[in-house]
């Protein structure tokens, strides 16, 4: 007969609990795999997987009980952890698609929009487009395995214990968030300038020819100039946005303490 003394069963279970928690709350909230799209029963089954990969490497766990206020607040420490991972990458998505609701709104889409199961909300169909370039983008240059390999070296460098957190989590993410504005100006700015051009010269065409239906003139106008230069302005995304992916690493890198991510 197999018995199970209560000490092992509490050493099992922390051994999977505690960095499941960390993974599954960076599968919960990384872009592409957190999506609403996929079945919560995959990402379930993707952080159990990466879990029983992961749990036999780690060094020895704190030998706390889970149900404990101390094994409470070391759940919560990886679940913080996992969060702020996923969410470094999540800014970068975000500016993206702000920078496309910017161009929206000057070419006169602002009240084109479409459900976005991602953010639970409507979202202006150029921001819903760049969005869909950046996954493109994101999965070809195997982003997804890069978050990963972040999660999986997490555990060196933030190892699961009772010490608390060293790395200043909060204030980088902070730093980070600047770079939805930042960004999303930039990507923006070739549409703007465009646009703006054009508006100047049909307020220059309104004051010489008051007899133009400027209304009827100007709002194809815009939308035609808006989706050449965007179509011509497509060829200069990708080394920003790999840049802004680049980025997003390294920040991920800097909240985990990594200097360098090694693939097996």
């Amino acid at each position: 007969m197999i018995s199970i003394t209560t000490a092992e069963l509490y050493a099992l279970l922390t051994a999977l609990l505690w960095p499941l928690s960390r993974i599954l709350a960076l599968v919960a909230t990384a872009p592409i795999l957190g999506n609403p799209s996929v079945p919560i029963r995959t990402k379930l089954g993707l952080a159990i997987l990466i879990t029983l990969l992961v749990a036999p490497t780690l060094d020895e766990l704190p030998q706390v009980e889970p149900a404990s206020e101390i094994g409470l607040l070391i759940l919560l420490q990886q679940v913080i952890i996992g969060t702020a991972i996923g969410f470094t990458m999540r800014i970068v998505f975000v500016a993206i698609e702000m920078a496309g609701e910017i161009i929206g709104l000057q070419m006169g889409l602002g009240f084109a929009t479409i459900i976005d199961p991602q953010n639970s909300g409507q979202i202006p169909l150029i921001g819903r487009f760049l969005g869909l370039i950046a996954s493109l983008a994101f999965l070809a240059i195997d982003g997804h395995l890069i978050m990963l390999a972040i999660i999986s070296q997490s555990f060196s460098t933030l190892p699961i214990g009772t010490t608390g957190i060293s790395t200043p989590i909060f204030g980088a993410l902070a730093n980070w968030g600047k770079e939805i504005f930042l960004s999303g100006l930039q990507l923006s700015l070739p549409v703007l300038a465009a646009l703006l051009m054009t508006n100047l010269t049909l307020g220059i065409l309104s004051r010489a020819a008051p007899q133009l239906n400027i209304f009827a003139v100007g709002f194809p106008l815009t939308l035609a100039i808006g989706w050449l230069v965007l179509a011509l302005a497509f060829p200069y995304f990708t080394p920003i946005l790999e840049h802004l992916f680049q980025n997003g690493f390294n920040v991920m890198m800097g909240i985990t303490g990594l200097s360098d991510i090694n693939f097996p």
